[in-house]
């Protein structure tokens, strides 16, 4: 069971946060490139605007409040396979294998805050140019004052 999570650890935390990476970025361009094109004049309803601005910003959110977890949850794995391997090895440790051990077990947690950050980021701002779009859309339906 150990040598099988060995063996799959840095794999399988490193490819779920590339997937989470990819997909954060695709809802990205996604979003903007629909910002640039969207026509305010063709919805005749806020809510009906607000569901389509909205549209894939919870994928980002999601990605940006998650990914730091399969980090942690890569490192608590790492830790554990270090511990693992130190009670196996005997009652000689080595402060050198240990620290080497957990510095590869951190890493996972450090990539997993290489994917949140970006993607809270970019939520934020996707967030922020859905409401001017809404003040905006308003403004052309006389909701608001000039």
């Amino acid at each position: 069971m150990i040598d099988a999570l060995r063996a799959w650890l840095d794999i399988g935390v490193i490819g779920i946060l590339g997937i989470m990476s990819f997909v954060m970025v695709w809802c990205v361009v996604e979003r903007y490139v629909f910002f640039r094109q969207i026509v305010l004049d063709d919805y005749d309803c806020q809510e009906q605007l607000q569901i389509t601005l909205t549209h894939n910003l919870t994928m980002i959110s999601t990605i940006g409040a998650n990914a730091p977890y399969i980090g942690l949850l890569g490192t608590v794995l790492g830790i554990l396979i270090t511990f693992y391997d130190l009670g196996k090895s005997g009652a000689m440790i080595d402060a050198a294998t240990v620290m080497v051990g957990l510095a590869l077990a951190l890493k996972a947690t450090a990539l997993g805050l290489v994917v949140a950050i970006p993607a809270v980021w970019f939520y934020n701002g996707l967030l922020r140019r859905v409401d001017v779009l809404i003040v905006r859309w308003r403004r052309i339906k006389g909701l608001t004052c000039r």
